[in-house]
């Protein structure tokens, strides 16, 4: 029997040797990019090519990101993406609600626009109804109408007139630019005049609460 016998070895070798870090770094930067939620080490040990350290590789990943727009973040017991806090206020979107005049304030405001400086009466007298305090005060909230000058008759009655906020939403540069009669009736934002007799006369009011159906848009799509 040979004295020189062979030794058994003491320690097994993987089957398959690690990536490099750097390509560990990769890894694990493309699993947490990709997840909506904070992944483990745990979970990165799983996902990654046997004899990987996904510790090791958030410590380099963490550092590397270091001062950038985004930054890796320990959360819980995962680890994620972030914005950088100084950030954030990029993310922030603001959400405006449109919603739809009223029938009354739109067309209170049209005559308005093609009519300035107007009074009250002359408004009620061009609808055929009485103009509700809520629909003038509401296209004033809205700063899109303005008091004018006061007419040089009896009682001096207050005028009104659009206002540049109003110019400036529609990109117009003066009422000038608005457009015909015509086309707004062609595009159903006003109303043919009834026959005579058939519209409420001026003593009639129209409903409070129709003056503030809407108060983001004149016109929709």
């Amino acid at each position: 029997m040979s004295d020189e016998m062979e030794q058994p070895e003491t320690g097994e070798e993987s089957l398959f040797d690690a990536p490099p870090m750097g390509e560990q770094e990769r890894m694990v930067e493309a699993v947490l990019f990709a997840s909506a939620e904070p992944v483990s080490v745990a979970e990165l040990a799983e996902r990654l090519p046997h004899g990987s350290d996904p510790a090791e590789a958030l410590v380099h990943l963490r550092k590397r990101y270091e001062g950038r727009g985004v930054r890796l973040v320990r959360v819980g017991d995962g680890w994620a993406m972030r914005t950088a806090p100084d950030l954030g206020f990029l993310m922030q979107k603001e959400s405006v609600e449109t919603r739809k005049l009223s029938r009354a304030a739109i067309e209170t405001l049209a005559i308005i626009a093609y009519h300035q400086p107007v009074t009250r009466a002359e408004i009620e007298e061009i609808r055929g109804v009485s103009v509700s305090r809520g629909t003038i005060d509401l296209l004033i909230e809205m700063e899109w109408i303005r008091f004018g000058r006061r007419r040089m008759t009896p009682g001096r009655p207050v005028t009104f007139v659009v206002t540049q906020e109003f110019l400036d939403h529609f990109g117009l540069e003066s009422a000038r630019d608005l457009p015909g009669l015509k086309e707004l009736r062609a595009a159903g934002l006003l109303e043919s005049r009834p026959p005579p007799g058939a519209m409420p006369g001026p003593g009639t009011e129209e409903p409070e609460e129709e003056a503030r159906e809407g108060q983001s848009e004149l016109f929709e799509d």
